[in-house]
């Protein structure tokens, strides 16, 4: 497996890199954030994804439970009636977070869990027990399904499991076996998602609208552009081929950087919130354009503050909920609808707003008051030059959406300034 930090990054895929580390974070803060990469094949989407293993951070579980049980939380069959003195006496230990992946020959019994023939068949203790399925076993962890389309379109039963799952946060999750009782299993899962929409049986949506509803972000994945970019991936798949004798050792230090780079985001910027001024944001699109899922504008809210952990920032700007809102609404709305909003966006029409300066000026009394220098009646080239290292695009943006509020526009250039990488 190519690793994570040495995989190439270009127009086409960059996105979906940061949607993969948004979901990382999100899981972390035990908030699930389901993930779908649309795209022809061969364009890296598997690859980022099963690489992303690599780099995901540990977690804290009750000593051997299969369930991945959170000592302060514990919810499975054998522990979840426990007192915190009894669960401190079976001790608590570190293993990494769960990346499992369900295939397209899997059996209902092993998605979800079946009865535990080691048990059963013990000849000193014959019991019956159920052995957890691959997506109890991923709880607080990640559940990868390659080709989703195609799974949807053969195995509706695994897909109904999916649906369960995915359908609140948590999910749950339910086994059922001939002469045990009924469980039912709340889960923490975040489901990343792989499909190339042009092969049968054709997209997602199409096939099993439900579930592609249930996926808080997708996107097309793009081509690389750039003669850079596609010399940079010939050259890591030659370096992969020579194996430890080429950058073995560095790149696996380098993917534990990035595993405690993200366990510390995850830690430092828990309990970042949306603004209410944001929030209203959002409720007019959903309200203006008639958007039938509440899952989309949940996903727009979750997703822009993420956004702004992944660039350590507190405040959650409208430039955040601009990047996200196209990969939350994509598979949610027509394309014509999904064109008018954005249109709209450009033009800062009939969004509302509350009483605030307006944007030019906001951004001239930030001027004066020795921070950011007025970015309007000059275009992004001067804006760029008397505001060097500023992310001007953003605020350009931003001035388009109107009377967003002063905040919006009057940043130090520390928060402006664009993600490190």
């Amino acid at each position: 497996m190519k690793p994570y930090h040495r995989l190439s990054r270009h127009y086409g895929n960059e996105t979906l890199f940061e949607m993969v580390e948004m979901s990382i974070i999100s899981s972390l803060w035990g908030d699930p954030l389901h993930i779908h990469a649309e795209g022809l094949r061969g364009t890296g989407k598997t690859t980022i994804m099963r690489s992303a293993k690599n780099i995901l951070p540990d977690i804290e579980r009750i000593k051997g439970c299969l369930y991945n049980c959170d000592p302060n939380k514990p919810h499975c069959p054998n522990h979840a009636h426990l007192s915190p003195e009894e669960i401190k006496t079976i001790g608590s230990e570190m293993v990494p977070m769960p990346f499992l992946e369900i295939s397209h020959s899997a059996k209902i019994g092993t998605v979800a869990g079946s009865i535990d023939l080691a048990r059963i068949t013990d000849p000193s203790n014959p019991t019956a027990a159920i052995l957890p399925g691959v997506i109890p076993q991923a709880h607080r962890g990640i559940v990868f399904v390659d080709e989703i389309n195609r799974l949807a379109d053969t195995s509706p039963e695994i897909t109904d499991v999916l649906l369960d799952v995915m359908g609140t946060k948590p999910g749950r999750i339910q086994i059922e076996e001939a002469g045990i009782p009924l469980v039912q299993i709340p889960v923490q899962v975040s489901v990343w998602a792989a499909s190339n929409p042009d092969e049968e049986p054709g997209p997602l949506e199409e096939i099993r609208k439900q579930l592609s509803d249930r996926f808080d972000l997708v996107i097309y994945m793009g081509r690389p552009n750039t003669l850079e970019s596609i010399t940079d991936i010939l050259l890591q798949s030659e370096l992969s081929r020579l194996g430890e004798g080429g950058f073995g050792e560095v790149s696996t230090e380098g993917d534990r950087t990035l595993k405690a780079q993200f366990a510390k985001l995850s830690s430092d910027y828990y309990g970042v919130t949306m603004p209410d001024f944001l929030r209203s944001f959002i409720a007019r699109i959903y309200l203006k354009y008639h958007i039938e899922s509440l899952r989309a504008i949940e996903g727009i809210q979750q997703s822009a503050v993420l956004s702004a952990v992944l660039r350590k920032r507190r405040q959650v700007l409208v430039s955040d909920v601009i990047k996200v809102l196209p990969l939350a609404l994509k598979h949610r709305v027509e394309v014509d609808t999904l064109t008018k909003i954005l249109n709209s966006l450009d033009r800062g029409e009939d969004l509302g707003a509350p009483a605030a300066p307006s944007a030019r000026e906001a951004a001239e009394k930030g001027a004066k008051g020795g921070g950011i220098k007025s970015i309007f009646g000059g275009g992004k080239e001067k804006a760029e030059e008397a505001n060097p290292g500023v992310d001007t695009g953003s605020l350009l943006k931003a001035r388009k959406l109107g009377e967003m509020g002063r905040d919006e526009l009057i940043r130090t250039e520390k928060d402006l300034k664009p993600p490190e990488r």
